[in-house]
């Protein structure tokens, strides 16, 4: 291992050194030999190896510059092995789709650095990109986050949001062991099963996400309470009225809402736009 291989902090690298977790991330990710796999940050190849040897083809987006030469060379017998050098944010998705994964199912497996992992999460499963499945390594408090239910403290509007595009699966949980350099904290395996079709038609979608997000804003306070401290485009009378109409409390709270209360209370709402 050279100086360019070792993990850097700047980046959020912590690579895995138990080829038995990528090995099970690979055969609980619903990959098949038929799949291509978008992979976001393969590091030194740990999961990348194993996915090679199931999938019909994976591109490895990796953000650090002096890992590329590494992997170029790692996988160089490897014809169904792509390594694309790139910010998975920044990154045209559609388009690295379009050049390698034609005719192909399409699943994503990631160790995301935990910095950035809710942007990652929502692009991969918001952009319409038609994946089956979603499977990351996370933080595990942010794994309890994705798989709460509604009334827990880990409930968030992430929950919700995530909800909207696919149905969250915990796989496992990964010490903080099987890490080099050792994190402070544990990770888990999370999958995401992408909806064809989100289980609530809201008459507006985006006050309806605007919703979502205002009414964890203040987790002490009522979702009305939340609401009218925004620059929200209802008064505090029709919100009441909406709620009241929607058969929920005026004290009640985003927390204590899932995604079919969400929609329901934003009909509500619809009426008086």
């Amino acid at each position: 291992m050279t100086d360019k291989t070792k993990a850097k902090k700047y980046y959020g690298q912590n690579f895995l050194t138990n080829k038995a977790v990528p090995e099970r991330i690979v055969r609980e990710s619903g990959v098949t030999s038929s799949h291509g796999v978008l992979e976001i940050g393969p590091g030194r190849g740990i999961l990348t190896e194993f996915l090679a040897l199931i999938a019909k083809k994976v591109v490895a987006v990796e953000i650090d510059s002096e890992l590329i030469p590494f992997l170029w060379e790692k996988f160089s017998g490897f014809e169904n092995v792509e390594i694309a050098e790139g910010d998975i944010l920044k990154t045209d998705i559609q388009k690295l789709i379009d050049e390698h994964f034609t005719g192909m199912p399409l699943s994503v497996c990631a160790n995301i650095p935990y910095y950035i992992t809710s942007p990652i999460i929502l692009k991969l499963i918001a952009g319409n990109y038609s994946f089956d499945t979603v499977t990351v390594m996370v933080q595990k408090e942010v794994a309890r986050r994705l798989c709460a239910k509604k009334k827990s403290s880990e409930y968030s509007s992430l929950t919700v949001l995530c909800d909207y595009y696919a149905t969250v699966k915990k796989l496992f949980d990964v010490p903080a062991g099987n890490f080099l350099p050792k994190p402070k904290v544990d990770s888990a395996v999370i999958r995401f099963d992408i909806r064809k079709a989100p289980p609530v038609s809201p008459k507006d979608i985006d006050l309806f996400f605007r919703v979502i997000r205002l009414g964890f804003s203040h987790r002490r306070k009522t979702l009305v309470n939340c609401l009218v401290s925004s620059d929200f485009p209802f008064s505090k009378d029709e919100i009441l009225i909406a709620l009241a109409l929607s058969g929920f409390s005026s004290n009640i709270r985003g927390e204590e809402m899932d995604i079919y209360d969400f929609e329901k209370f934003v009909s509500g709402l619809y009426k008086f736009k």
